[in-house]
């Protein structure tokens, strides 16, 4: 089956370096390669520099082919999804592999539909069954294991939650001296590319709560008092703030601050819960966030199972002192 075909593990270099979900993917790639017995190795949209082909080569990749011109590509990613596809079939990827962020989960459905491949999307865990590769999905947040068969007799897109990406480097990884291509796509993108000519900087206050990098969320755990301190926390400390369901129907904020499952879905770096129970709905909306922490009284709050780090807390007692913090921070007086 993919033993035939190669993995391709699309890796972005933000800024040209290689940041935490590139390592992740590169540690989760090369091991799909060894459970498949396959040849594997890298899409970028930029030239690694010197200590990003360093990092390359740290978790054992053996190839890395650079797209000609990419990065002008990343505004407009109908166009990047379908020269990624062709840079797969010239490569005869079995298996195309991006993370599930912003970004990649755009680009995968545009990559399955050019390559009439199968999409599965969310993947946590893989294992091979004979000829074929089974892998699994939560569903319904994380009480739920969905399993599809792939057979290898189509190509397969599939993307990784960046919160199941590890960038550990096992013992058993050899380090390798990549070979570096520079891929030129035979044809360009259908119609006129738009080309940008300044990138403004988000605004953490008024950013889509999807692309924010720190959000720090009130739960109905809040009061009207509490809830004000985090806003005004929020503002000090220039992160993105966010709401759960029911203090959105207090009317405290607008829908586009709500994060679940019926709001918004989000990833960010950090995700802070404050006074939030930790809901079915709420908890698939954050799942996927590179660190959880929470802040409820009482300890038996379900956010907490699902929490990197927990704290039992009144937030009558704890925002204020972050308050005095933050403004110290700022140069405020306590």
């Amino acid at each position: 089956m993919a033993a035939n075909g190669k993995i391709l593990v699309f890796v972005d270099l933000p800024g040209g370096e290689l940041d935490e979900t590139g390592r992740g993917l590169l540690s989760w790639g090369g091991r799909l390669a060894g459970i498949l017995d396959a040849r594997w190795g890298t899409a970028t949209l930029r030239e690694p520099g010197v200590e990003p082909l360093t990092s390359l080569a740290a978790y054992g990749v053996p190839a890395v082919t650079v797209v000609a011109e990419g990065e002008s590509l990343l505004d407009t990613p109908a166009h990047l999804g379908k020269t990624l596809a062709r840079l797969a079939a010239d490569e005869r990827a079995a298996v195309t592999v991006l993370p599930h962020n912003d970004l990649g989960s755009t680009l995968a459905p545009v990559i399955a539909a050019t390559l009439d491949a199968a999409l599965l999307t969310e993947v946590v865990s893989v294992r091979r069954d004979g000829d074929a590769l089974r892998l699994s999905r939560h569903a319904l947040g994380v009480r739920v294991d969905e399993t599809k068969v792939w057979d290898g007799s189509r190509p397969l897109v599939i993307t990784v939650p960046v919160r199941n990406l590890s960038q550990v480097l096992m013992p058993t990884v050899r380090p390798s001296t990549p070979n570096l291509t520079l891929w030129h796509p035979v044809t360009k993108p259908e119609g006129a590319t738009p080309r940008v000519s300044e990138r403004i900087p988000p605004d953490p206050q008024t950013v889509d709560l999807m692309e924010a990098e720190v959000i720090f969320s009130a739960g109905k755990g809040c009061d009207q008092g509490t809830f004000d301190q985090l806003a005004e926390l929020c503002r000090l400390l220039n992160v993105s703030f966010g709401v759960t369901r029911p203090v959105y129907d207090l009317g405290w904020t607008g829908f586009e601050r709500m994060v679940g499952q019926t709001g918004r879905t989000v990833t960010p770096r950090l995700y802070l819960a404050l006074g939030i129970s930790g809901s079915m709905h709420h908890v698939g909306g954050i799942k996927d966030s590179r660190r959880i922490v929470s802040i409820n009284s009482d300890a038996k709050a379900p956010i907490f199972a699902n929490s990197d780090e927990g704290f039992v807390a009144d937030l009558k007692e704890v925002l204020p002192r972050l308050l005095d913090r933050a403004k110290a921070a700022v140069g405020g007086t306590p």
